[in-house]
């Protein structure tokens, strides 16, 4: 993260160069106090109208069984009755608290998975002002600032998982918040904003842990930095305890949401560090672990088109640096610490189930993307050019490395199993292929798109605003792409087991259902939401006895050859077979 001074000898003008006068003159041009502000709230305007346009066509959720089980939570904390746990067991409820109250509105499945896509654009667009934040305190003038976040919030990692009722809606928007608190807090200044600074990074870092288990490797981070700037007077004392005590008051807090919402199921706490601690213990799953580790960090730096990469690159140098300030030195390296904890955490915990995507999953260090975009562009604007150059060939040489790693030690695993485009929609979007994951031309790609920006950067450097501007058309571009390829198919795709099941199979809106062992898995945990007014329960309805409220049993079809009550004999008098589906392999049971 440059900076134009540091806090030990001369200012330096090796790394960074002050703003020439055209950006002087743009900076000062509109200087009313509105125009920023308005500017501002435009852009957020935007972006959300933006992310609305993309779930125009999105009607029920399509990633099982984490959606319906954010949306069960939600659903519960909205008031609404229990039903079963399409995910088998408690998750954090963070951002099933911040939707619920779309569940609270609505009275059908539909209207309440458009109120939440709403909800989730309004949160996820705010990216873009805490990046505009982001950017100014990084040096950029207020033009750049506005380019780049604007690049920054259209970026597709940030957008395409808002598309969807998941924690990664609002991760980014926390994890930026954090980081600035954090920058804000080591920052010298009075000591009451440093308080408030203090107290922000607790509470975003708590809230990151309610939210999701990577917010688990936030707490870590922000205790460790809380203890050393205790023990190295970093920071006045008085705002460690104000830090301190936000952070245990909030994870406290989520520690009762979960505890109120166990309470609510019958169903176990998640055991994602009993996962974790046997993927980072079996010397077996060692390869695999590092393998996977590798991997994300190569996606990460692809789907931010090595501007990412930039940015773990010069944070790298920083930490060992005394040409940068202290507050630059500690959050850079604490930015790269949450990304390679972070990958290492998911390469371990996640299972072994066969999949491509896998060994370069997406998905968990995406909440990073928005602050290392930030400051690979602070890096594009302020870095001199020969500085420039060499942190391209350090980022374009990592990734490289990275990459042919994953191919090396994944071989053909890459090519046989099972392949899912959801799982890693930036690669297959620079590489055109959307039914292939291509390493090596996916790298050479995304260093294409860096390369372009740095050539512009270059030939105009009075005008590097251009470059910002380029780079938010293309997101816009590539985000759309992504979204009309991956998002809209695989959400066609999932109709049949989600509302299509419902109208298909009867089911009104006053239903209780019982679905058996036997049905589809994805099936029962769509309807565990689509069932909205009534609940579901998941259980054997031959060998269980059927719960007093329910009206509807869905179970496998009886054999071709046989009538479709033969599947249970002893069924109760009141229940008749009512609707088979051979073709999608269920039948119902109606009951009077």
């Amino acid at each position: 993260m440059p900076q134009t001074s540091v806090r030990t000898g001369p200012p330096t003008t090796v790394a960074v160069q002050p703003p020439p006068p055209v950006e002087r003159r743009a900076r000062e041009l509109p200087n009313r106090r509105w125009f920023w502000p308005g500017a501002l709230l435009a852009g957020y305007i935007t972006q959300v109208l933006f992310r609305l346009y993309l779930v125009r066509n999105l009607s029920y959720p399509s990633i099982h069984p984490d959606e319906e089980s954010y949306l069960v939570l939600a659903r519960v904390l909205a008031g609404h009755q229990s039903t079963e746990m399409p995910v088998g067991v408690i998750i954090p409820g963070g951002y099933p608290l911040l939707i619920s109250p779309a569940l609270r509105i609505a009275d059908d499945p539909v209207t309440a998975y458009h109120l939440v896509m709403g909800t989730n654009a309004l949160l996820n667009a705010l990216i873009f002002p805490l990046a505009w934040l982001a950017l100014r305190r990084l040096g950029l003038d207020r033009p750049q600032a506005y380019a780049f976040a604007v690049a920054t919030a259209l970026l597709p990692p940030l957008v395409f998982y808002s598309e969807f009722a998941l924690t990664d809606t609002v991760m980014p928007v926390l994890i930026l918040a954090w980081l600035l608190c954090l920058h804000g807090w080591l920052t010298d200044g009075p000591l009451r904003r440093r308080v408030w600074y203090a107290a922000g990074t607790g509470a975003t870092a708590a809230y990151a842990m309610a939210t999701h288990d990577r917010g688990g490797v936030v707490v870590a981070l922000t205790g460790v930095v809380f203890v050393a700037a205790l023990l190295l007077r970093w920071t006045p004392r008085r705002t460690v305890v104000a830090g301190l005590g936000a952070l245990g008051a909030g994870v406290a807090g989520g520690k009762l949401l979960s505890a109120w919402l166990h309470a609510q199921f019958t169903v176990p706490n998640s055991d994602v560090g009993g996962f974790l601690w046997k993927g980072l213990s079996d010397p077996e799953a060692a390869q695999r672990t590092l393998t996977r580790t590798v991997g994300q960090i190569w996606y990460f730096i692809i789907s931010t088109w090595g501007v990412g990469g930039l940015a773990v690159t010069v944070c790298l140098f920083a930490v060992f640096s005394k040409r940068f300030p202290r507050p630059h030195r500690i959050t850079g390296g604490v930015m790269v610490a949450l990304l390679v904890g972070t990958a290492l955490a998911a390469a371990a915990a996640l299972p072994d189930d066969k999949r491509i995507d896998d060994w370069v999953y997406a998905r968990y260090a995406s909440y990073l993307v928005p602050a290392a975009f930030a400051v690979g562009a602070a890096v594009l604007c302020r870095f001199r050019s020969r500085a420039l150059g060499w942190a391209l060939a350090g980022t374009a040489g990592l990734t490289l490395v990275l990459g042919e790693a994953v191919v090396r030690s994944a071989g053909s695993l890459l090519r046989t199993q099972v392949f899912i485009a959801w799982g890693m929609p930036d690669a297959l979007f620079l590489a055109d292929n959307w039914g292939v994951l291509r390493i090596m031309r996916t790298t050479v790609v995304a260093f294409g798109v860096l390369g372009i920006v740095v050539l512009l950067r270059l030939l105009a450097p009075q005008r590097v605003v251009w470059a910002g501007v380029v780079l938010a058309l293309f997101a816009g571009y590539a985000t759309d792409t992504i979204t009309e390829s991956i998002s809209y198919p695989h959400s066609n795709w999932r109709k049949g087991i989600a509302t299509g099941f419902t109208e298909n199979a009867g089911i009104r809106p006053e239903d209780s259902v019982v679905f058996g062992w036997d049905t589809d898995w994805s099936m029962r945990g769509a309807q565990a939401f689509e069932v909205y007014q009534g609940r579901v329960w998941f259980r054997d309805p031959h060998t269980r006895p059927i719960p007093a409220q329910a009206t509807v049993i869905v179970t496998a079809p009886s054999p071709e050859d046989k009538e479709p009550d033969a599947s249970w004999p002893d069924h109760p008098a009141d229940w008749h077979v009512d609707r088979v589906d051979r073709q999608q392999g269920w039948m119902t049971w109606r009951k009077g």
